[in-house]
C-alpha cells in the first residue's frame, strides 16, 4: 500500500472508529432516524456549497446520476436505517462482528459486478480478522439469546451489511469515472437524504430536535468528519486499492472506538480482547501486503 492509501486508510478508521462515541450523544429524545435525517442533510448542504465556492462543476450526464441515485438509496441511506434498526434488538458489539462480513460480502460483489478476480491473501486475511473481531466481543456474544427479537436484529443488520456492500460497488463505479469525489458525495448525501425521508415519512418517524451542546456537536462532528471527510477518503480508497481491501477497514474500525472507550469510558481489556486485536491487525497485514 502507497502512502497515499495508507493516508486514506487511517484517516478512514480514525475517524469512523471515533463516530462511535459521537453517536451515543445522538441517542435520546431524538428519534435515530430523524437524527440520520439531519445529519445527511447537513452535510449534503455543507458539500454543495463547497463545491460552488471552489467552483467544482456540480451539472452531470443523465446517466451519472442514476448510479449517484443508487449509491445514495444504498451507501446513505438504507444502509443507515437498517443499522439503526439492528441496534434497537442487538448490543453494538455483536453488530460490529455482523458488519465485519463486509470484507466477505465486498470479495463476491466485486467479482459479480466489477469483475475482480478473487485473491486468496483477501479471504485469508478477512477470516483471520473477523475471528479477532469475534474475540473482542466475546462476552456480548455469550449474552446473545436466539429469541424473535435477536433474530430479527441480526437480519437487519445483515441487510444492511449487503446493502452497504452493493452501495461500494457503485460508489468504486462513480470513483473510477473521474468525478470529483466532492461531487460524489453532495449528490450522494442528498439522494441518500431523500430517501430516508421517504422511509421516516412511511414509518411516522416524529421530528424533533435536542437544543443542548452534546447533540448539536455531535451531529456537526458527524456530518462534517463521519460523512463528508470519511467517505470521501473511503470512496478514494475504493479506487485506488479496490472494494475488497477498502473494506478492511471495518475490521479495525472498532478497535478503535475501543481504544478511545478505553481513555473516556474506562473500558476493561482482557487477554481476549488482546489476542483478538492482534489477529485483526495480522489479518489486515496479510490482506494488505503486496
Amino acid at each position: 500500500m502507497n502512502r497515499t492509501s495508507l493516508f486514506l486508510y487511517a484517516s478512514t478508521v480514525l475517524i469512523w472508529g471515533s463516530t462511535w462515541i459521537a453517536i451515543t450523544f445522538q441517542l435520546g429524545s431524538v428519534d435515530p432516524l430523524a437524527s440520520v435525517i439531519y445529519r445527511m442533510a447537513l452535510a449534503s448542504i455543507i458539500l454543495f456549497a463547497w463545491c460552488k465556492l471552489r467552483s467544482i462543476p456540480l451539472r452531470l450526464a443523465p446517466n451519472n446520476h442514476r448510479f449517484l441515485i443508487a449509491q445514495g438509496i444504498t451507501l446513505f441511506g438504507i444502509n443507515y436505517w437498517m443499522i439503526y434498526w439492528s441496534e434497537t434488538y442487538l448490543p453494538s458489539g455483536i453488530i460490529a462482528v455482523l458488519f465485519s462480513l463486509i470484507v466477505f460480502f465486498n470479495v463476491i460483489n466485486a467479482r459479480i459486478f466489477l469483475k475482480r478476480p478473487t485473491d486468496i491473501k483477501t479471504i485469508v486475511g478477512g477470516t483471520i480478522g473477523l475471528a479477532g473481531i469475534c474475540l473482542l466481543f466475546y462476552p456480548e456474544l455469550t449474552k446473545f439469546e436466539s429469541n424473535v427479537g435477536a433474530i430479527k436484529g441480526a437480519l437487519f443488520a445483515l441487510a444492511a451489511v449487503f446493502t452497504a456492500s452493493l452501495g461500494n460497488m457503485v460508489a468504486t463505479r462513480n470513483g473510477s469515472t473521474g468525478m470529483s469525489v466532492w461531487v460524489i458525495n453532495a449528490w450522494g448525501t442528498l439522494y441518500g437524504t431523500c430517501a430516508l425521508l421517504i422511509i421516516a415519512l412511511l414509518t411516522g418517524t416524529r421530528f424533533t430536535y435536542e437544543n443542548s451542546f452534546e447533540y448539536s456537536a455531535s451531529l456537526l462532528y458527524l456530518a462534517t468528519f463521519g460523512t463528508i471527510l470519511a467517505f470521501g477518503a473511503y470512496i478514494k480508497l475504493l479506487v485506488l486499492i479496490g472494494p475488497e481491501k477498502a473494506s478492511y477497514s471495518g475490521l479495525l474500525i472498532p478497535f478503535v472506538a475501543i481504544i478511545l472507550s478505553t481513555i473516556f469510558e474506562d473500558y476493561q481489556w482482557t487477554l481476549l480482547s488482546i489476542i483478538g486485536f492482534t489477529l485483526a491487525a495480522g489479518g489486515n497485514y496479510i490482506a494488505m501486503r503486496k
